[in-house]
């Protein structure tokens, strides 16, 4: 939408109800920021007007949610897409679990946090991210969200996707959290843009699961893996899943999967109740 600073001048003041709340003051008043409104916003309001809550004078809405988090940091990011970029670190936490279980944790000094799991179980991070970093920050590390970037997604969800990942990587480690890297991909067109903002040389995350049921899902992770060794010489790969044959080396660590920690604890509990009838046999 093309707006005129005479057009603006023109327009008059609008009141918006909100019986519930008090309302807020829609006040269309031409700012000096008008011509700039495009590419920031959060400075002059939308479309170059401010808003103005009736009862705080609050700028743009009460808890500054509506603009993507840009309104709590802009990274100067880079490719084509601006990606924010991340710094090499390192990994030693004894064991892993799913962000699901975060909350729960007994022992996070000791432990890293993985997002290998449904996508709506973190998006909450993205929509409010400070009110977990605290709780982040007691681990030892933690991993970029994996939101997901299949190969049936839009173009424009695989990549804003890798954009939020990165984003809230960045705000991490600016709060003071060690963050790994997780990587991902979808098919080989993805990597024009899927290792940007990724460090190089430090430690990274990867998951198979999923990618192994069917001979293209198989070649298209191999390739992915193939090119991140390539472009990033990771230091630690942490792995989360099967590990293919073709995938070797004294780098990966096998992170152990909701799957098959589950079996283990199940056999675990089997085997100890065969013992327990046979001591009551005796």
């Amino acid at each position: 939408m093309s707006l005129t600073f005479d057009t603006a001048c023109s327009i008059m003041v609008a009141w918006i109800c909100g019986h519930d709340r008090g309302g807020f003051w829609l006040c269309l008043r031409p700012c000096r920021y008008a011509h700039k409104s495009i590419t920031s916003p959060w400075r002059s309001g939308v479309m170059g007007f401010n808003f103005v809550d009736r009862r705080r004078g609050a700028m743009i809405y009460r808890q500054g949610r509506n603009y993507e988090n840009l309104n709590k940091m802009i990274y100067r990011g880079t490719g084509k897409f601006d990606t924010p970029r991340l710094v090499p670190e390192a990994c030693n936490a004894d064991s892993f679990i799913g962000f699901n279980y975060a909350k729960s944790c007994k022992e996070p000094q000791r432990k890293g946090v993985h997002f290998f799991i449904d996508d709506y179980q973190f998006t909450r991070l993205w929509t409010n991210p400070d009110a977990y970093l605290n709780m982040l920050r007691a681990f030892k590390c933690v991993f970029t969200p994996d939101f997901s970037t299949y190969t049936d997604f839009p173009k424009a969800v695989q990549i804003w996707n890798h954009y939020r990942k990165h984003w809230l990587g960045a705000y991490w480690q600016s709060n003071g959290i060690t963050v790994i890297p997780t990587i991902s991909w979808s098919d080989e067109s993805s990597f024009d843009w899927c290792f940007d903002g990724e460090p190089v040389g430090g430690a990274v995350a990867v998951s198979s699961v999923g990618t192994q049921m069917n001979a293209t899902a198989r070649a298209l992770f191999l390739a992915g893996y193939k090119e991140m060794l390539k472009r990033l010489q990771p230091s630690q790969i942490l792995f989360y899943g099967s590990i293919p044959a073709e995938c070797s080396g004294d780098k990966i660590i096998p992170i152990l999967t909701f799957q098959d920690g589950l079996k283990r604890r199940v056999s675990k509990k089997f085997t100890q109740d065969e013992g327990n009838s046979q001591e009551d046999v005796l």
